[in-house]
């Protein structure tokens, strides 16, 4: 069939316009409901842009986690290769969070300061997908579970993942299972502990990265824990920036002291054996 009758009148006569019975875009979408969250608690014009960009990066989250669980499944089952692709989509999805600090940053500081005190005590520091991913990571705080305690079933939410295995606690013993020498306190510690490195965690990745043919699996598996570790950590310094950016050093809604703390964050790195094994290769 040619270009002009693929395009024909008749072919465009055929697009399906009754809906009365059937499920449309938007009520697959649900974007009644979704168009319709966007509420205002101020009349300023660009409170609108402050709540979309927020709005869109907890969907993001909501993806990123989707993602990480089923990577920690299948890591779980020792089946490694479908974590690659979850991971590398998580990756993709990182970049989407990083660039939307940049169209936030178009909200200038004597804009903001118009509509910030309507805002309360809410804070960034609240979402609790963010804490979720942070769990997930391997970055374990019992403390941050007390800003959810007026919220029964989240903290209930929070409290299994905070004391279920990481991604890296899975990758971990992933490796054991494969004969590395990996230390029984690795194997079996407190989930809910800040996860701290190990000696016999940096020597089994060394062994890795020395015989990738062997081990090709779990060095692929490393590289896709990098890149969102690397990527999370220029979501952090682009949140600080832009946070620097609009109120400079005030304090953060949330009751934290804003930049310092976010500066703070950036020292915390995930996966610390997979860094610190680049300088013993």
């Amino acid at each position: 069939m040619n270009d002009s009758n693929r395009n024909s009148p008749d072919q465009e006569n055929r697009i399906h316009t009754n809906f009365e019975k059937e499920m449309s875009y938007g009520d697959y979408l649900q974007l009644q409901a979704i168009l319709s969250s966007q509420t205002r608690v101020s009349n300023h014009h660009d409170e609108m842009l402050f709540i979309i960009i927020h709005q869109v990066s907890e969907l993001w989250m909501k993806l990123i986690l989707h993602e990480l669980q089923a990577a920690m499944d299948s890591i779980r089952q020792n089946d490694l290769e479908p974590a690659f692709k979850m991971l590398s989509r998580v990756s993709r999805i990182q970049q989407q969070l990083i660039q939307s600090w940049d169209v936030l940053s178009t909200l200038t500081p004597a804009e903001y300061v118009q509509f910030r005190d309507k805002l309360g005590h809410s804070s960034g520091f609240q979402s609790y997908q963010n804490r979720l991913i942070e769990f997930a990571m391997g970055a374990k705080n019992a403390d941050v579970l007390s800003v959810y305690k007026h919220k029964p079933e989240l903290s209930q939410k929070l409290k299994q993942a905070l004391n279920e295995p990481s991604i890296y606690d899975l990758a971990i013993q992933a490796m054991a299972k494969r004969g590395l020498a990996i230390d029984q306190p690795s194997l079996q510690r407190d989930w809910s502990e800040n996860y701290q490195p190990q000696k016999s965690v940096e020597a089994a990745w060394l062994e890795v990265y020395r015989d990738v043919n062997q081990y090709w699996d779990l060095y692929e598996l490393a590289e896709k824990l990098v890149d969102i570790a690397s990527n999370h950590q220029q979501w952090r310094f682009n949140h600080m920036n832009t946070v620097e950016r609009i109120i400079g050093h005030k304090p953060g809604t949330g009751g934290s002291s804003g930049v310092p703390y976010l500066k703070r964050v950036l020292d915390q790195r995930f996966f610390p054996e997979l860094w610190s094994l680049r300088t013993q290769l």
